[in-house]
């Protein structure tokens, strides 16, 4: 299954940064049922694995929040990879207004 890597910083306190992302979690169901189902989330500390289905295509991966970033990698269907840019680009300024 094809998969990729990213890194976001910020500045924030682990913890406020763990906690928007776990809340941003819980959220996004409620927002984009239409198009998320299966969402799952396990946490360890500040590592989260998790997955869910997106129009269709299942999508998993860990997050893990350190002190100065957060650091994700995730694993996509090939039906996916055309829209891998894409997919990253979202991912990362959704990130990045969540953590500033």
């Amino acid at each position: 299954m094809p998969s990729f890597s990213m890194t976001v910083p910020h500045k924030l306190s682990q913890e406020e940064a763990l906690s928007r992302i776990q809340k941003m979690l819980g959220e996004l169901k409620k927002e984009h049922g239409d198009s998320i189902s299966d969402l799952s989330e396990t946490w360890s500390g500040n590592t989260g694995d998790f997955s869910l289905t997106a129009m269709g295509m299942k999508i998993s991966g860990q997050l893990a929040v350190q002190p100065n970033d957060v650091a994700l990698n995730a694993n996509i269907p090939f039906a996916a990879v055309p829209f891998k840019g894409q997919i990253e680009k979202l991912i990362r300024d959704e990130a990045e207004k969540l953590l500033t």
